[in-house]
Formats: C-alpha cells, structure tokens, sequence
C-alpha cells in the first residue's frame, strides 16, 4: 500500500525540481504580426524550458517602448526591430542584437479604395505604429517613393499595432497606413488600394538584450539564442503548429491569409536558418541618419550587433545538423 504513495511523491518531487531548475525571465516583443512568430512558438513548442528557461512575454505598444523596457532592464532581453535599437545606442545605449529574425522587411501603404493617387494623400494622415520605430522608417521611405515629404505633404500619427492601423484607414480616421502580415493580406483582400510596397534587407525583428546583461548572463543568453535557432527551424518544419500559434497570437485568420502569412515569414530569404543579424540590413537603417546625427556618420553596423553566439552554434555544427532532419 506504501509503494504508490512512495512514487507519486518521487514523481511530485521530480516535476518540482525540474521546473525550479528552469530559470526565469521576462522577454519583451513590440508588435502583433507574423514576424514575432519564433518567440511565440518558441513559448508554445515549449523550446525556451527545453532550454532550461521560464519565459515571461510582456507585449509592448511598439518596438520604440519595447526597446525602453530593455534599457530599463524591465525586460532584459526583447524581440524588436532595427531602428530603435540603432537610434538607442546612437544615444549611448549599450543594446545589441544576438540574433536576426526577420533580416527583410515587406510592407504595404495602403490607402481606402477611393484614394488612388499620391496627390490624394496630401493634406491628410497616414498611421504609423510609433514615432522612431520600423514603420515610421519604412513610411519615409514609401512617401519618398510617391514625391511625399513627412510633415509637410502628410501627417503621420501613431496608431499602434497593424491591425487598428487597418482600420484606422477602413473607417477613414486616416488616408493610408503603413501594414505588413497578415493585415496587409486583409487589406488587399478588403480592396484596400496600394499607394507603395517597400521590400529591401534591414534588420526587422530580431533578439535583442544589452552587452551588460551579456556579461553578467552569458549562459541564460546563449540558452536564449539556441532556442531562437531551434524556433526558427520548428517553424519551417511544422507548418500545421505554426499556423495554429499565428492563429493564437493574431486571432482567427481566413483560411488563404493564414497559408499566404506562413509562406512569407517562414522562407529561408526573410528568416535564414543561421540567424546571423543582417549587417547589410542595419546600413541600410544607418546611412539615412547619417544626414542629420553626426553619431551615425562614425557608426558602424558591427557597433549594434554581438555574433558570438550564432557563430558558436554554426562552428559546433549544431545549426546544419539540425537542418539535416528537415
């Protein structure tokens, strides 16, 4: 009669221990969209505690507050974009990228079916996510394609995450607003008209922390770094849990948006296999500031990133072993 009694507690032990050897910490992520999929599956594949770590994901209004928690060690490692990353340590912060996500960004500035011209988006609004982060990088770049100048020919206005930027443009608060996927898949799908589409390597959402808590944690960022990797290749290889994650995480998608938004962020072009952070991507964020910060002119792209740990795992061989089994 002792003897079940005996084993529930070993087995009651043995679960206790193995979540107290997990170490926690808090991971921050600035957007709702396809491109923070590896943290997502890494959460839900349970990747991060097979790596011996307890992940708490915060969601932040944008990559710009996402990046202050991480300076702020609120979140001491974040999934965010490039530009303020770049536009932190231009500032004296000592922030980095460990790994490279999504190394191309795609996005859309999509405007009501009705305005079909440039000259129709003058006078008006278009919606950004937030002032000094990817979307208001890109929306220069796109109103430039147009003959557009920020500030002068239209205003842009935060509005947050893609989808009430979507309908922010639907109900007319707004011209046009700068989508990526799935909702510029939904946007087109609604009739949504396509003033510009900006495509070109930059480093878009990746891994993030400071070379401080580098230092002082190196073994709790490589555990990160190899679940990254591991994420990365669940995603190309299980098609079926990635979409059921996107759906979780973005909410129920039409069926052709869902396969369209899995097709785009899990190609080897936009999230490569050894996720290296894109050094041609981040000159592509520098050289504009170079115009105007005198801080960007002597920058580097090397500056913003910390390989050494990719690079471990590609010279072990454990990144192309993994890929064997694909």
């Amino acid at each position: 009669m002792k003897r079940p009694v005996l084993v529930t507690l070993l087995l009651l032990f043995s679960c206790a221990s193995a979540s107290a050897q997990l170490t926690k910490i808090t991971v921050g992520y600035g957007s709702i969209s396809a491109a923070q999929l590896p943290v997502w599956i890494g959460k839900e594949a349970g990747i991060f505690s097979k790596n011996g770590l307890d992940v708490q994901l915060v969601f932040f209004k944008g990559s710009t507050t996402a990046v202050m928690a991480l300076i702020s060690k609120e979140t001491p490692i974040s999934q965010v974009t490039g530009p303020p990353i770049v536009n932190a340590v231009l500032r004296g912060s000592d922030a980095v990228f460990v790994a490279g996500g999504a190394v191309i960004i795609d996005y859309w500035l999509m405007s009501r079916p009705e305005i079909k011209s440039a000259e129709q988006l003058k006078g008006g609004s278009i919606a950004v996510s937030t002032f000094g982060g990817q979307s208001e990088f890109v929306s220069r770049i796109a109103l430039k394609k147009l003959g557009l100048t920020p500030g002068k020919d239209v205003t842009m206005v935060q509005i947050g995450v893609p989808s009430d930027r979507l309908i922010a443009t639907e109900t007319g608060k707004v011209r046009a607003a700068l989508l990526n996927s799935p909702d510029s898949f939904i946007g087109e799908k609604k009739g949504l008209y396509t003033q510009a589409y900006v495509s070109l390597p930059s480093q878009s959402t990746g891994v993030a922390t400071t070379r401080r808590f580098i230092r002082e944690n190196p073994d709790m960022v490589r555990k990160y770094v190899r679940s990254q990797i591991e994420a990365v290749h669940r995603i190309k290889i299980d098609r079926e849990l990635a979409e059921r994650v996107l759906v979780k995480y973005l909410g129920p998608q039409d069926k052709q948006i869902l396969e369209k938004t899995y097709d785009d962020i899990s190609s080897d072009q936009k999230l490569p296999p050894k996720q290296y952070p894109t050094i041609e991507g981040l000159k592509t964020i520098i050289e504009p500031l170079a115009d105007t910060d005198p801080k960007a002119k002597t920058s580097k792209p090397e500056d913003f990133v910390d390989m050494s740990f990719i690079r471990e795992l590609e010279q072990s061989g454990y990144i192309d072993n993994l890929y064997k089994k694909r």
